[in-house]
């Protein structure tokens, strides 16, 4: 069995371009959340040395000078394409891993020299399909598919393919050499630094170093990369995805807020978020932490992070809220500008899985009849926000159109042309 990556190059950025082609060809930066940070470059952007995750503050003047375009963060047009991209792949083999919003494992259904075929097969698909460039990488292990994909974009290969088995082994043995240690798959910069002080600065040090001390020293997860690397399958396909630990939910405001309404009002929005992906996950949560912070850059830094369990596991917002409201008493203190808030809830558990009412519940909390009702009302508001939008209808203040205070900084959204009746765009023939 052999593994393909396939990736989508410079994802925003392309998903912004497939609707605006005026900008192909110029430099283009997709900030994070409050137009922070640069979060996808176009080639041209990284030609100007804009560094990925770099605050906007600090390349400002030079966007200015060069004609960079900035924009902020479209995550409806984003996580649209996302989707449809993900179904065509997963209709090109039988055996899809989605690993992240623009990136897929698949196995390849065909073998030998066909390979290098039908990898650009797949590339002509997504771009004559979906209008979306990417780039694949075959091999024998995930991670060697994962390094030619690296080499593809690189532009070392033509077309955007780039297959391990079909690669000469004198340009094997040079590219190895080459390539910096930290560009392999699960070895980022603090680990690639600890490898660089032990004299491994390339992959091809790594893959001649002793497997025993390897494993020692940086435990059984490198050892089998260096596995992965000299062509030993040792990681598969997780088709089904792992059920989440945890969920968390947070955002910065889009300016600081003192008030402990507008407080109420961004930890009831990210409650409901929370209660939904629960819901969609069909699990529980028996705890939830509440985080308020200030600047650590402004004054004297504060953090206010409490937790309350819930007396009997729940999906429901009204559950939720009422420990949610509980917790930010405790971490609430006035005359602190805050600049962020969060929720995270732990110990979920599988709805089916069988309770045991706590005996300091009262009597009528535990009553099955209330759940029966909040699942009814959740189901009938999912139905409502798939139809009018997330923002339309919701518990409390977290349906409200209004803009608040605290809301994150957007300032140069494109139209949200795959979600929105009113930015479909509009073609004028004739």
């Amino acid at each position: 069995m052999r593994f393909a990556l396939v990736d989508a190059n410079n994802f925003y950025v392309s998903c912004e371009r497939l609707f605006a082609p005026q900008l192909e060809g110029r430099p283009v930066v997709i900030l994070s959340n409050n137009d922070g940070c640069a979060v996808s470059r176009s080639a041209e952007a990284k030609a100007l040395k804009i560094g990925m995750g770099t605050p906007y503050f600090q390349w400002q003047k030079l966007a200015k000078q060069q004609g960079v375009v900035v924009l902020s963060s479209n995550y409806a047009l984003y996580g649209e394409l996302s989707a449809r991209m993900m179904r065509l792949l997963g209709s090109l083999s039988a055996a899809q891993e989605i690993y992240s919003i623009d990136e897929s494992f698949l196995h390849i259904p065909v073998s030998g020299k066909e390979a290098l075929h039908w990898g650009s097969a797949v590339r002509h698909r997504v771009r004559k399909e979906l209008g979306l460039p990417v780039c694949v990488g075959m091999g024998p292990s995930k991670t060697l598919a994962k390094l030619c994909n690296h080499w593809a974009k690189k532009g070392r290969v033509a077309e955007g393919v780039c297959d391990w088995d079909s690669i000469p082994d004198n340009q094997k043995v040079q590219w190895l050499q080459d390539t910096p240690i930290d560009a392999v798959w699960g070895i980022g910069r603090q680990l690639g630094e600890s490898l660089r002080r032990q004299n491994i600065q390339q992959i091809a040090e790594f893959l001649r170093a002793d497997p025993v001390a390897i494993r020692q020293r940086y435990g059984v997860v490198l050892a089998r990369t260096q596995q992965e690397l000299q062509g030993i399958s040792c990681l598969q396909l997780e088709q089904i995805p792992q059920k989440r630990q945890h969920i968390q939910c947070s955002r910065s405001f889009g300016q600081a807020v003192e008030s402990l309404t507008d407080l109420e009002e961004s930890l009831s929005v990210h409650t409901q978020r929370c209660a939904a992906k629960l819901r969609q996950d069909g699990q529980k949560a028996q705890g939830v932490q509440i985080q308020i912070r200030r600047s650590p850059h402004r004054g004297r830094y504060y953090s206010g992070v409490a937790f309350r369990p819930l007396a009997n596991p729940s999906n429901h917002y009204q559950d939720l809220w009422q420990a949610v409201k509980a917790a930010l008493a405790e971490a609430y203190r006035p005359g602190v500008r805050y600049i962020k808030s969060g929720i995270l809830l732990s110990a979920l558990q599988d709805v089916n899985m069988p309770e045991t009412q706590s005996l300091f519940t009262p009597e009528d909390d535990a009553a099955t009849p209330g759940d029966t009702q909040k699942k009814a009302l959740a189901d009938v508001l999912t139905l409502l926000q798939k139809r009018y939008g997330k923002a339309a209808p919701g518990f409390g203040v977290a349906g409200l159109r209004a803009e608040r205070a605290w809301a994150m900084r957007a300032g140069n959204r494109s139209p949200r042309y795959l979600n929105a009746w009113s930015d479909i765009p509009v073609v004028r023939a004739g």
